[in-house]
């Protein structure tokens, strides 16, 4: 496990840089976890330490209930949710978690974002779904996420007065989730600024969704 160990650890240093460069994330909020492949292990952020301080040895190794099995730094305070994600959804291989501003702005509302654009039938397969008020630091984010998002093709929640979580088959996945909410979010509230906009027929966001996760791009590079 250790040169797949190592290889996570920097790919997931990466990823939190990600959320910095892509302006998701301020400060110590946020987070991205990682399932080990072939462990019951999981990788985080660790709690309260700043991005530009994070290295792929700070990441910290918890078990699949949220507890640290190699001492050092303490994991994010959303490491049970994380954990609780991993152990209901084995389909599930990276959980991000962001409180970027026009999402979490949607989330303040405890609105769904509406399926009204392209890039959101291809990437969301619909509206982007308004989860339940949950308090920090246990596994209700983490239920909260899974009833959700159980049986919808969106990687993303908007956890209700909280922010953002996305899933994905990868960290990498859900880092672009998190990335493509926040610019959707975004476009639907401007697009509130000058009128209602139009949902997509469902009809259409199956075939939008349909293209672009199975002919679309590169094949596994999708």
């Amino acid at each position: 496990m250790t040169v797949p160990l190592t290889r996570l650890r920097e790919e997931l240093a990466e990823h939190h840089r990600q959320l910095v460069a892509s302006e998701l994330v301020v400060w110590t909020a946020g987070n991205v976890s990682a399932r080990v492949p072939g462990e019951e292990l999981m990788l985080i952020k660790p709690s309260g330490l700043p991005y530009e301080e994070l290295t792929p040895e700070s990441m910290v190794l918890c078990d699949l209930y949220g507890e640290p099995v190699d001492g050092g730094l303490k994991p994010s305070s959303d490491v049970f949710a994380h954990a609780y994600v991993y152990r209901n959804m084995p389909q599930v291989n990276g959980v991000v978690h962001t409180h970027s501003t026009y999402a979490t702005a949607w989330a303040a509302r405890g609105e769904a974002i509406p399926c009204v654009l392209t890039a959101m039938a291809d990437e969301f397969g619909g509206e982007i779904p308004i989860g339940p008020f949950a308090l920090i630091g246990g596994d209700d984010i983490g239920r909260g996420i899974v009833e959700t998002l159980s049986g919808h093709r969106s990687p993303a929640v908007l956890m209700r007065s909280h922010g953002v979580f996305t899933i994905g088959a990868s960290a990498k996945a859900a880092v672009k989730a998190a990335v493509m909410c926040e610019d959707v979010a975004r476009t639907v509230h401007i697009t509130r600024q000058i009128g209602e906009p139009v949902k997509i027929a469902p009809d259409d966001v199956d075939k939008l969704y349909d293209r672009y996760q199975n002919v679309y791009g590169q094949g596994a590079d999708r």
